[in-house]
């Protein structure tokens, strides 16, 4: 039985399209949890958020394998593609987060502060 080796380099369209898709729906699902009235899921929208991106880049993984796309199988490298799209969309939240939470305020002209309790 000899295995044929796969062309899956690393610079593809295919993984900019992984990394894309999981940033959005990132930043999609951690927005949507951020207007719940659950303070819950509105303190952790973000974690939220990125759990959702990274089940659906797991879902579409499995059905790759399972032959229900037009694919090779599941790729290590697709999913690697899919967290690097969640990370860049977590440090672009936190970051607007962050300087949003240091901006001044408009009826005070004084800069908020965040808390962290």
């Amino acid at each position: 039985m000899t295995t044929v080796a796969r062309d899956d380099p690393w610079l593809a369209r295919d993984k900019l399209y992984h990394v894309l898709f999981c940033l959005f729906t990132t930043l999609l699902f951690s927005h949507l949890a951020s207007l719940t009235k659950s303070g819950f899921l509105r303190r952790h929208s973000l974690l939220v958020g990125s759990i959702a991106s990274l089940l659906a880049g797991a879902a579409k993984e499995a059905a790759d394998q399972l032959g229900i796309f037009p694919s090779d199988g599941a790729s290590a490298k697709d999913a690697l593609a899919d967290v690097l799209g969640v990370l860049i969309a977590a440090c672009a939240v936190s970051l607007c987060r962050r300087r949003s939470s240091t901006r001044p305020t408009p009826e005070t002209g004084q800069h908020s502060v965040a808390s962290m309790v």
